[in-house]
Parts: C-alpha cells; structure tokens; sequence
C-alpha cells in the first residue's frame, strides 16, 4: 500500500506520542522533502522529534513534476503541493491530509484523502486504540487540533463512546 503524508498528520501525531499509529495502520509512510523540512522545524517549538527521527518506516521521496507543484501552490502550501503531487506521481491509496482546501483539491485529482480523524477510526477498528474521542481530545490540548464540539460529539455518537 503506498501512502503519502502532508505535515499536519504527523506532528499533531508526534506531539500527542502517537505516531506509530501511521506504521500500525499503513506500514510505510511517504513523504515530499518539504514535509520532512516542515517536520524537523518543530525541534524550534520545543516538540520532542526523536520518533520521527527513529521512524525508518517513514521515507523522504522527490516529486518529479516541480511544474504540478507550482501550479498548485496558488491555493496551497508547499507541504500540501508535494504531497499532492507525489501521490499522484506514486498512484497512492491514500494521502494524509487534515486541511479542508487540499482536501477537496486531492479529491479533485482522483486522490483519496484522510484526515487525521480518519487515521484513528482506522486505529480504534484495528484495535490499535480504545477510544477515539479521547485520543482527539488530547490532539486538542497537547497539539492544538481545532476540532469543534459538535464533531467531537458526533464522532462519540458513531462510534458509541
């Protein structure tokens, strides 16, 4: 399975100690150098970084198409751009992605988009954790996660907790 990840998933994962969750689920775990980048600019906010550091199961890949990168940095960062467009060029299953805007434009492009929300759904029905809304309670406070109180409440309401 080829997944590729934008920023947001992976250090709202680090700072909550949960980024194993991405190896459990996915296996490995693609990533443009501008996400690394992005990722490795947190040590300045005092995050601890040594799982990602550690996570050999994470890999720096290049995306070829610098043009498809421009084109959508118009709408975009550049996180989003390269993960964008290396899925595309890598033809992945998935994309990892939390903002609304490259959500919609990854769709747009025939790519499958999944939040971090997703991400823990997929790790409760694994049996990887036991209590999603707990988990995205503490992205709230531990990571700053805007999550609003009527889908938190309506992710417990789903998923009875």
């Amino acid at each position: 399975m080829i997944v590729v990840s934008d920023t947001s998933p992976i250090s709202n994962l680090i700072q909550i100690g949960k980024l194993d969750l991405l190896r459990d689920i996915f296996g490995e775990v693609m990533i443009p150098p501008i996400v690394q980048e992005e990722i490795l600019e947190l040590v300045s906010f005092g995050i601890d970084l040594k799982m990602f550091i550690a996570a050999d199961w994470l890999s720096v890949h290049s995306v070829r198409d610098q043009s498809k990168i421009t084109a959508l940095l118009t709408d975009l960062d550049e996180g989003e751009s390269e993960a964008i467009v290396l899925a595309q060029e890598l033809s992945a299953e998935w994309i990892l992605m939390d903002e609304r805007a490259g959500t919609k434009i990854a769709e747009g492009l025939g790519l499958h988009p999944i939040g971090i929300i997703g991400v823990l759904i997929k790790a409760k029905e694994k049996g990887l954790i036991t209590n999603v809304a707990s988990v995205v309670e503490d992205l709230r406070t531990k990571a700053g996660f805007w999550v609003t109180d009527k889908l938190l409440m309506k992710i417990k309401k789903e998923l009875g907790e």
